[in-house]
């Protein structure tokens, strides 16, 4: 087992080399972005990306605190599911109703990478594969997106 303080500095070394690795890729608008902290540019609308000991995650998670425009949210984006899923190049799941760890609620699309270990640094080629087509494929998709949720804004 790790202790605290090799956990998180194990966690914070690969999203460092992560950044690193991706910082020379541009946007799907040719600009710089920070690929770790993607920014959607819509409040409650995020893409996130999360590794553990059992497995690696990225998502769309809509966190709005209201039930019901967070529902409005999730249905826009089952009405591009099809754009979505064109441009990932794959299926992902789809998650109306989940609860976060503090017992939040929120809506999710995402995959997972099983197994995967952040802590192995053996496994952050594995890693690294898994999330860079990803969240560049979600970077494409939501250069053409994001404009059909300005009005939910």
């Amino acid at each position: 087992m790790y202790s605290k303080a090799e956990v998180t500095q194990l966690r914070q070394a690969f999203w460092t080399a992560f950044g690193q690795y991706m910082a020379p890729v541009p946007s799907a608008e040719g600009d710089s972005t920070n690929w770790i902290n993607y920014k959607t540019g819509i409040k409650h609308v995020y893409f996130r990306m999360q590794a553990d000991n059992r497995r690696a995650t990225i998502a769309i998670e809509l966190t709005h605190p209201d039930a019901g425009i967070r529902e409005l949210f999730y249905e826009q984006f089952v009405e591009l599911k099809a754009l979505l899923h064109e441009a990932l190049g794959e299926e992902w799941s789809w998650e109306a109703e989940a609860t976060d760890a503090v017992g939040l609620p929120y809506s999710r699309i995402y995959i997972e990478l099983r197994p995967a270990n952040l802590f192995n640094r053996e496994d952050w080629p594995a890693l690294i594969s898994f999330f860079k087509p990803r969240i560049m494929a979600l970077d494409a998709f939501w250069a053409d997106a994001q404009y059909t949720f300005e009005a939910l804004k």
